[in-house]
């Protein structure tokens, strides 16, 4: 099936900056990532964290999106990113499910002397293992 929703997520850990500004730049003038038949959506994930400039408030965001997190009866003093997550999959998703958008790239950075790095949720998706070759 064609890619018709790609979402591009900046500031999951806070203190990554190079995916929040990208996000903040695209929010803002979203010209250059649009394509025709196709919606894409920047989208800054955790943005206490950002204010804050930490890798996160309660606990890890990409640590969080599993089954068990995102059923999580919503109170009061649900941590800050679980609470983040459900709308997040709210937005994007439900996780697994139809209406759910078709390819989803979480900016990070890193200190270390590594150079640009893809990682793959699903190394079975022929379409996703080309695409990033062509980014590569």
């Amino acid at each position: 099936a064609p890619v018709r929703r790609v979402a591009i997520f900046g500031g999951t850990h806070g203190n990554e900056l190079s995916g929040v500004f990208l996000v903040k730049h695209w929010q803002e003038n979203g010209a250059e990532i649009q394509r025709t038949g196709m919606e894409v959506k920047p989208f800054l994930t955790n943005p206490r964290a950002v204010k804050k400039c930490t890798r996160y408030i309660d606990c890890d965001l990409n640590r969080v999106f599993d089954p068990d997190n995102l059923g999580r009866t919503v109170v009061e003093d649900i941590p800050y990113e679980v609470r983040r997550a459900q709308e997040i999959n709210h937005i994007f998703g439900p996780k697994g499910s139809d209406d759910a958008y078709d390819l989803i790239f979480d900016l990070h950075n890193t200190t270390s002397n590594m150079g640009g790095s893809l990682i793959l949720e699903n190394s079975r998706d022929d379409f996703t293992i080309q695409m990033f070759h062509y980014i590569k």
